[in-house]
């Protein structure tokens, strides 16, 4: 089974345990699981937005670095813990790897440069190239609506609620390539854990439209 974790730019001050939590519980797994940690990129991304901004780059420029962004929460991640990175999706040998994404999506540069495509659009887009399941883990135990949790919401629904935990970008990707996520809570390793194999966890799950 394959599965691609998001892991939240939020997180940063706590992802040494989440992280940890993860790789000792698979690498005790036996079985064919391969997980693939797609880092957002928090704090490091926010640099280049404020760049972006001061110097008026482009669209493309920004895009770019924001990505290289990414690789940097990538970089510290595993320098938490003993999980190797890995450049592209063909040839994993490890149950849990942490993706460097600059070279793949440098090399398909299949999705638009803009602001509006976040590292949650990248995470779908590497979960479709392959066939694998979408967790996102974030800060919040899932997506809310006037106080109270939302347990499963559809594709549709989503797409017209606006600003969630979720990037807007998210639902489009999942609609164009009928996929489903679920959100979780990433202070809770447990439940993000129990997400990664497919149980029935606290947190919010994007269905498809049917």
């Amino acid at each position: 089974m394959k599965v691609v974790l998001k892991l939240g730019g939020s997180l940063i001050d706590r992802s040494s345990e989440l992280i940890k939590a993860i790789s000792d519980h698979f690498a005790a797994t036996e079985g064919n699981m391969q997980v693939i940690i797609v880092p957002g990129g928090g704090i490091f991304a926010d640099t280049i937005r404020r760049i972006s901004k001061e110097y008026s780059l482009t669209e493309k420029a920004a895009h770019w670095m924001a990505i290289a962004a990414m690789e940097q929460y990538a970089h510290l991640l595993e320098d938490l813990s003993s999980i190797p990175t890995i450049e592209n999706t063909s040839n994993i040998n490890a149950n849990v790897s942490i993706l460097l994404p600059y070279r793949l999506l440098k090399d398909t540069d299949e999705l638009p440069h803009s602001w509006d495509v976040t590292s949650d659009t990248i995470a779908a887009w590497v979960a479709q190239r392959m066939s694998a399941r979408l967790v996102k883990a974030t800060d919040v135990d899932g997506i809310f609506n006037n106080g109270k949790m939302i347990e499963e919401i559809t594709l549709k629904e989503l797409e017209v609620m606006g600003e969630t935990c979720a990037d807007r970008m998210l639902s489009t990707m999942l609609i164009k390539h009928g996929m489903e996520c679920v959100i979780v809570n990433g202070d809770h390793p447990e439940r993000v854990i129990a997400a990664i194999e497919g149980k029935k966890v606290i947190g919010t799950y994007i269905k498809g439209n049917a």
